[in-house]
């Protein structure tokens, strides 16, 4: 799978300008990083929250995902919380402020997707919208310039 090749993150932390189709790509390696590893946030990676991870990814970016391919972003040593926090600081600021609030919208729908929100998925969920620097009007959809 392309996506998960990561090479824009490469790009990013190479601190090179990024054009807008770099942003577009950067949007969806973001987006399958943060949703896998939210996946596994209650140490507890429930097939649903995998169906529905990779639904999100479909619809907001075309890209196929193999449950496969988000079981092992969710446990690979690079999306270690701690590791991912600090990704997302770095990269959010070369981000469309609505690409960062479509990824944590869509965060809290993988969170709601099984029965039962965990203490963990929440405090994943605060922390992941911290490093991102996203908003609450962002999260309610008020982005400048929106009239959906």
């Amino acid at each position: 799978m392309a996506l998960a090749d990561l090479k824009n993150v490469l790009h990013i932390f190479g601190g090179s300008e990024v054009t807008e189709d770099q942003q577009n790509e950067l949007f969806k390696e973001v987006l399958l990083m943060t949703l896998a590893r939210a996946a596994d946030a209650d140490i507890n990676i429930q097939t649903v929250e995998v169906d529905r991870i990779r639904e999100i990814i479909k619809d907001h970016t075309g890209e196929d995902v193999s449950a496969a391919d988000v079981r092992v972003a969710a446990r690979a040593e690079l999306y270690a919380e701690a590791n991912l926090r600090k990704y997302l600081g770095k990269v959010a600021h070369k981000m469309k402020p609505e690409h960062r609030s479509k990824a944590i919208q869509a965060l809290a729908d993988v969170f709601r997707s099984d029965a039962d929100v965990s203490v963990l998925e929440i405090d994943f969920f605060d922390r992941t919208a911290k490093a991102m620097g996203v908003t609450p009007s962002q999260l309610a959809g008020l982005n400048p310039g929106a009239v959906d």
